[in-house]
């Protein structure tokens, strides 16, 4: 019986060691979920490589969120009518007024219409301008030709003027920019060219695609809608 309750207590011994030893194995683990936790917290306070950032902020300079370029990861959140912007918090996000559309690598992406910022349009009030800008709106909208560039956006604002018609400001990628004027009923006319940047020796031409102008300036291409150059 002695011997019997030695082996007893031997393997009750070696049962609570096995027990004592498995506790630190479930810390490692804890320890990999917090530093992970902690790096992609890190990772949504800077750009991710996967998003194309375009100026300095939105709605203006300095401002936290950015406009967003078309890559891969966006490329379904475009929209001809609206300006796709990421923010790197949430709260940033819900304050733009447009509608969220996506998140990426943790930015939060919300297409803003074009004239979110002409508050008086159709309301008797006037053409409000986007703030900081002169502009009555600012868009994305699809360019392709620029420099031999293949498809994609640019960065896109309209004066709207009730004399003598719109004036759309395109931003070039990598910088420039083109001048495309739109008489009072929102009909293109032609671009703004000079002889010193050779833009005068182009052809130029348009077309319609719905309720889109397609306007061209020699191998260069704009996609310019109707609301964005008459408001709504």
């Amino acid at each position: 019986m002695k011997t019997y309750h030695f082996i007893v207590v031997a393997l009750g011994l070696l049962t609570a060691g096995c027990q004592s030893g498995s506790e630190p194995s479930t810390s490692p683990s804890s320890d990999a979920s917090a530093t992970a936790a902690a790096t992609g917290a890190a990772a949504v306070q800077s750009w991710p490589a996967s998003l194309t950032i375009v100026g300095s902020g939105f709605p203006n300079a300095g401002d936290a969120c950015r406009v967003i370029g078309e890559t891969a990861a966006t490329v379904d959140f475009l929209d001809d009518s609206a300006t796709l912007v990421g923010c790197l918090d949430a709260a940033d996000a819900a304050k733009l007024g447009g509608k969220q559309v996506g998140v990426v690598d943790g930015v939060t992406l919300v297409s803003v219409p074009a004239n979110h910022a002409a508050g008086g349009d159709g309301d008797g009030q006037g053409d409000a301008k986007v703030a900081g800008t002169d502009y009555n709106a600012t868009a994305q909208i699809r360019c392709s030709g620029v420099k031999g560039a293949a498809g994609g956006t640019c960065e896109a604002g309209v004066k709207r003027d009730g004399e003598t018609g719109a004036v759309v400001e395109v931003t070039l990628p990598g910088g420039g920019q083109r001048v495309i004027l739109f008489d009072k009923k929102g009909k293109f006319l032609t671009f703004s060219t000079a002889q010193a940047d050779g833009t005068a020796a182009m052809k130029i031409s348009s077309g319609r695609d719905g309720d889109t102008t397609i306007a061209t300036l020699g191998s260069e291409r704009y996609e310019i809608p109707d609301v964005f150059v008459q408001g709504d």
